[in-house]
This record gives C-alpha cells, sequence and structure tokens, in this order.
C-alpha cells in the first residue's frame, strides 16, 4: 500500500500553504489570485490524472497527436455539502492520422482501468461523463461520448449497501 502525505500550515484567512512529501508546495485559499479553491483543484485532479492516462496510452499506441487539451465542467449541489453531481471531461486530440477508435479506448482505459481520480469520484455521488473531440487535418472534427462512469458505480472500490 502507498501512503501520500502533506502537511498544510496555516497563514491567514483562509489561506493555507501546503508542502507534500514529495516536495512540492502550492496554496489553497478562498481569493483566486492566493490560491487554489479546495473544490476546484478536484476537477483538475481528474482532468490531469485521466490526461496524464489518455496521452500516455495513445503516445504507446503511436497516434501522431499534435495537440492535446481537457475541457472540464462540473455541476455542483446547492446544498452542503457542495458535492459534484456531473463533471463532463473532454478529451480534444489534434493530429493527422489520429484514430478515433485508439482515442475512445484510450479514454475507456482510464476511465474504468487507471484513473484512480475517476474511480474515487465514480465510487460516490458524482456521474462522470467522459468524451472526445479529435480533429485530423483537411477533415470535419469527430466528437462523440465513449462512456458515463458512476454514480455509486464502482464497487471493486466501495462496498456500496443494498
Amino acid at each position: 500500500m502507498a501512503i501520500k502525505t502533506a502537511e498544510l500550515h496555516f497563514t491567514d484567512g483562509l489561506h493555507f500553504d501546503v508542502e507534500t512529501a514529495t516536495g512540492r508546495t502550492f496554496a489553497y485559499d478562498d481569493i483566486a489570485d492566493d490560491g487554489l479553491g479546495p473544490v476546484e483543484t478536484v476537477l483538475t485532479s481528474l482532468a490531469a490524472c485521466s490526461a496524464m492516462d489518455v496521452i500516455s496510452v495513445a503516445l504507446k499506441k503511436r497516434q501522431s497527436v499534435v495537440t492535446y487539451r481537457i475541457h472540464v465542467r462540473g455541476d455542483q449541489r446547492e446544498e452542503y455539502p457542495k458535492v459534484y453531481t456531473r463533471i463532463d471531461i473532454v478529451h480534444d486530440v489534434e493530429g493527422p492520422g489520429v484514430s478515433t477508435a485508439a482515442i475512445a479506448r484510450c479514454i475507456e482505459l482510464s476511465a474504468t482501468k487507471y484513473c484512480p481520480v475517476s474511480a474515487m469520484l465514480s465510487a460516490g455521488p458524482t456521474e462522470i461523463h467522459h468524451g472526445y473531440r479529435v480533429t485530423r487535418p483537411g477533415e470535419p472534427t469527430e466528437e462523440a461520448e465513449v462512456m458515463v462512469t458512476g454514480p455509486y458505480q464502482r464497487a471493486d472500490i466501495v462496498d456500496v449497501a443494498d
């Protein structure tokens, strides 16, 4: 079992400086210019985790990716706790000869096997829509939803009582 640690140091207001065991540092704050919001980092963590999986597998599949962006959008409930109820993540891939089938498979592997952030969110109340937009020079852009994970669909991660 891997153990990850971090230490948060309160400075003032709602500002916390963070240092992880790997030496990375950043700040949390409720003011946008002074740090990251904890809940918005859930979105960016999902996007980063999935992106690392998808690009890694795509390059192993010899996909000629020139540009790769992730677009992520989360709907939060109004009541406390203000959890995400739905997240849309779209992998925007550009390159000559990029296969939509290969990109779809990369996204599926990330969503169901490799990305722990996706697994944790899918085990709870969040519905995640995983999709792509593939653009090849001189061809129409292809867009599709690959799959939906969650809510409460990861019994392999968390036992869900009936």
